[in-house]
């Protein structure tokens, strides 16, 4: 009988050797056949994503593997079952002889007192842009005041500037009142901050963008050392299906108003649609519409490759965050919907958020050719196309 394909150390056996896995995801086996490859410096957010059996195969790979630090870390997760399992882990390590930190022990007089707070201040990440790049403000707590790191960041190529100044407490507090006032930035935890910084050298080294100056020293100070691939928002959910039909209205937000494709995307759709003006074709006004509805539909998902399609999940989870920190509860819950569908599959229905990103490049080419008309509103996707107006160009637009 073959082994079951639940239990850690078949499983774990199977991601290594490519086995076929059709119970889960494929995203979520490629996903640990990349983390069960190397399980020296992984991190707990790492393997919290995956299913419950993927994820103690690859725990079971650290073992194997003679790492503690992943069962270390895991042994302090949210996610029970895991939690158990990493404790586990732990002893089987000690038996072999392997360092593992102790875990805090309780006393004689009564339950373990919390260590004493460290003197550090929240992070804050700003905005993420159109083009996926976003601001991070991280500070750590230095003799006489505070170091600080603002890195301009991209999440394509990883960290595209890196500053660092040392200076007051006061000061770091002021910069983060300002963020959340201005509400261009949010404050996140130091050690959530320090997780993005080393997804961002990550980029870096995939994209084989250079290193800023400091960079190598602010990882160190902070501990954290380049991750492989960031981590990946959780499964889709039940209700998922919902929010997909609902993401255009993030369209609708003053900080994704100005979100729209690629300038090459966005010049090869704005010709596509101009060539129908010099079609030989006689096309009554509907037909005519129903191409322009179709060239937008057709660009938006040859442009929504799988590769595309988790960047876009990755940015609108980073949106998520935001909404939800400046009291957006709807737009939060449909950000998430989308990232998590986007990321991880089905591809049908097909996101609206990603249909109406296109729709955009024609109504801001409507607001150019008629700057006298009120300002357009974002269509739904699918909703029937205004009546056919034309540029000084001929272009026609919707």
């Amino acid at each position: 009988m073959s082994p079951s394909p639940t239990e850690p150390r078949p499983l774990l056996d199977a991601l290594r050797a490519g086995t076929p896995l059709p119970a889960f995801p494929p995203d979520a086996v490629d996903r640990a056949r990349a983390l069960a490859r190397d399980t020296a410096s992984l991190c707990a957010s790492d393997v919290e994503v995956l299913p419950e059996a993927l994820a103690a195969a690859v725990l079971e790979g650290a073992v194997v593997d003679g790492h503690a630090a992943l069962p270390e870390a895991l042994a302090a997760s949210s996610v029970k079952s895991l939690a158990k399992a990493a404790k586990k882990a732990l002893y089987r390590l000690r038996s072999r002889g392997v360092a593992v930190a102790e875990a805090p022990r309780p006393t004689a007089s009564g339950p373990v007192q919390p260590a004493p707070t460290t003197d550090t201040l929240p992070a804050l990440v700003t905005l993420m842009s159109s083009d996926g790049e976003f601001g991070l403000l991280l500070s750590r707590p230095i003799r006489g005041g505070m170091e600080v790191a603002q890195a301009v960041i991209s999440d394509e190529r990883g960290v595209l500037k890196l500053t660092r100044v040392d200076t007051s407490r006061a000061e770091v507090r002021r910069m983060l009142k300002l963020g959340h006032e201005n509400r261009y930035g949010v404050e996140v935890s130091q050690e959530e901050g320090a997780a993005l910084l080393a997804e961002a050298a990550g980029a870096n080294l995939r994209s084989h963008t250079p290193f800023p100056t400091e960079l190598d020293t602010m990882l160190r100070h902070h501990g954290v050392q380049p991750r492989a691939e960031p981590a990946a928002p959780p499964a889709p959910e039940a209700d998922d299906t919902r929010h997909v039909l609902a993401g255009y209205q993030l369209h609708s937000t003053p900080e994704m108003a100005e979100w729209l494709p690629p300038e090459l995307e966005t010049r090869q759709l704005l010709a596509q649609v101009t060539s129908l003006t010099s079609s030989p074709l006689a096309l009554s006004e509907a037909q005519r519409q129903e191409q322009v509805h179709q060239r937008v539909l057709g660009a938006a998902r040859a442009f929504f490759t799988p590769e595309v399609r988790r960047r876009y999940g990755l940015r609108l989870w980073h949106m998520a965050r935001f909404f939800e920190h400046t009291g957006r509860a709807h737009e939060a819950q449909v950000a998430r919907g989308e990232a998590r569908r986007l990321y991880h599959g089905p591809d049908e229905p097909f996101s609206s958020f990603a249909h109406t990103l296109f729709q955009k490049v024609l109504a801001l080419a409507a607001a150019e050719a008629l700057p006298g008309d009120p300002e357009p509103t974002t269509p739904a996707p699918g909703a029937p196309l205004p009546t056919e107006r034309r540029s000084a160009g001929g272009l026609i637009l919707p």
